[in-house]
């Protein structure tokens, strides 16, 4: 039989439907009877008692929401009647004793990746082409379409199919039908270079026209996505005029690897001995080739499991993504952290609750302030501009059930697992520290993904109870559904449902470990993602300043 219900922590005074729930069923919670007096759909919430108006909701076990008017025992809770409320946070207070879980499985296990000089272990091996100012994106554009044609690193894909058979019905005077399409994948490895992973492009908006601490910004981001043991090599194109030069890039190259040895090309506009713009892209394509025929001579090898660097996302959550996908990768995340493996997660905005936990969880008293101090920075800067973490739910979020910021921050929390927080790094950092790593970037998904890749991961895990067809140019990234009903409705984007879950079928400790054998195979190069066979290299630099 199917559960009716859930209670995540039983301190909770909040339950969880996993059904559709009709007003009047009777909810025999532990002895507690509760009759329901709503429908409550799947995924959302009703309360086992009475909260009178200001009184509490909890959900896993901290404070979740105030109410703004009585709340009837087994009323369904929602915007009209719950607010955002959570805990202060006030620095470490307690140490933190963490036993990791049983690691049998997998202590001797190995993945075949790609060994970087400076003892890194990547997942793949891309040549990276990058702009460190917009007015380069029209160049970047042109020799993305040039090498991935010209070396056969894209076929049609199942739209530009539909359209070409819609031409040749037009032009043999047939009536107009639609063919048959398929979700085959649409990226591949070029076989005249079978141990280049791809060629990759960059474009953005940035780079000039902004204050000098947002150039300095994004060189630094770019910087750490050359570090990135996913990049075999690089090159790099620059106008000439604009704040983000080529040697703030350098220096802030110098800041994450004193002794950066890739391969890597400057190419600049501008220049006083250059000659047009053709010439200009003739070099590129000249030198990136040479470099392709380099990068193609390192081969993959076994490499032990704590060379993973693993990041954690959540983006189009539902009721569901704290129960099932979330905890699931969460388990994943302790697992690779026993192993002495490095771990990141994201969207401070997406912590606003569950903070006196992390800070209680981090190994020092200043990693934890650190934290505390880049959360209420973030906090204060949102103020400043009339929003605020209590803002953070979208309508698809409200919609399916998480109701307060709170609610959903406790849920996207459980992506950390339960491990000890070693470092808490700004925007633009790299993680430098095995374990779990707390990195500051918006919830914005494209924003929390392209940090963690510049932080270094080599993998990232991003759950969707919605669907989100988020991916990233140098990041693998593996799609897992909290439910089976969006893996059926969006095949093409999910890799892996976390479905049984909810049904009861699976333990959250089995899921992880199945998500962490695909990974192993992933970083091994034995299968790709939905989002890599698509094409899908979303990038976007955090820009917080103004424009000039």
């Amino acid at each position: 039989m199917s559960r009716t219900y859930l209670q995540i922590n039983p301190s909770d005074n909040l339950l969880v439907a996993l059904q559709d729930l009709k007003a009047g069923t009777i909810i025999n919670h532990g002895g507690n009877e509760i009759i329901l007096q709503d429908d409550i759909a799947a995924k959302h919430k009703f309360t086992t008692e009475a909260i009178h108006k200001d009184g509490n909701a909890y959900m896993y076990g901290v404070l979740v929401g105030h109410a703004i008017q009585d709340i009837a025992k087994g009323g369904l809770i929602h915007t009209f009647n719950l607010h955002h409320a959570s805990q202060d946070f006030i620095g470490k207070q307690k140490d933190y004793a963490w036993t990791s879980p049983d690691l049998t499985k997998f202590k001797d296990r190995t993945f075949n990746g790609y060994h970087r000089a400076d003892g890194q272990i990547g997942t793949q091996n891309y040549w990276l082409v990058i702009p460190l100012v917009f007015c380069e994106n029209r160049n970047i554009e042109l020799l993305k379409n040039a090498f991935i044609q010209g070396l056969g690193f894209q076929k049609n894909d199942s739209v530009t199919d539909q359209v070409v058979h819609l031409r040749q019905q037009f032009e043999s005077g047939k009536t107009l039908s639609l063919g048959s399409s398929s979700n085959e994948a649409i990226i591949a490895k070029s076989p005249l270079f079978p141990n280049v992973d791809g060629i990759k492009f960059l474009t953005h908006e940035n780079g000039c026209g902004e204050n000098k601490d947002e150039s300095e910004s994004l060189c630094k981001l770019l910087a750490g996505y050359c570090v990135n043991p996913n990049v075999g090599g690089i090159s790099i194109l620059s106008l000439g005029c604009q704040h983000s030069q080529i040697e703030v890039f350098k220096e802030k190259l110098k800041e994450k690897d004193l002794n950066f040895d890739k391969p890597i090309h400057f190419f600049e506009q501008q220049q006083d001995e250059g000659s047009g713009v053709e010439n200009l892209l003739n070099d590129v394509v000249f030198k990136t080739f040479k470099g392709l025929i380099e990068i193609n001579k390192i081969e993959r090898k076994p490499a032990p499991l704590s060379a993973l660097r693993l990041g954690v996302k959540c983006g189009g959550s539902d009721g569901f993504s704290g129960i099932s996908a979330n905890p699931a990768i969460g388990h994943t995340a302790d697992l690779l952290v026993g192993l002495g493996g490095t771990v990141m997660i994201a969207e401070f905005p997406e912590l606003c609750g569950v903070e006196q936990e992390l800070q209680n969880r981090s190994v020092t008293a200043e990693v934890a302030d650190n934290f505390g101090k880049m959360m209420r920075e973030y906090a204060k800067r949102a103020a400043a501009v009339g929003a605020g973490f209590d803002m953070n739910p979208s309508p698809g979020n409200i919609k399916d059930g998480l109701i307060t910021d709170a609610i959903k921050s406790a849920g996207a929390a459980k992506k950390a697992g339960s491990s000890p927080i070693v470092d808490s790094i700004g925007y633009g950092q790299y993680a430098m520290k095995k374990g779990l790593n707390l990195v500051c970037t918006p919830g914005n998904d494209v924003l929390a993904t392209t940090g963690m890749a510049g932080a270094g991961a080599t993998i990232q895990l991003f759950t969707t109870g919605l669907g989100t067809p988020t991916g990233n140019p140098i990041c693998p990234m593996v799609k897992l559904s909290t439910n089976t009903r969006l893996a059926e409705k969006l095949p093409e984007i999910i890799d892996i449902d976390c479905g049984p879950i909810i049904r009861g079928e699976k333990t959250v400790e089995e899921m992880g470990e199945e998500v962490l054998e695909y990974v192993i195979k992933l970083a091994s190069g034995e299968i790709t993602t939905k989002a890599m066979d698509l094409g899908q290299d979303d990038f976007m630099f955090w820009r917080r300043g103004v424009s000039l």
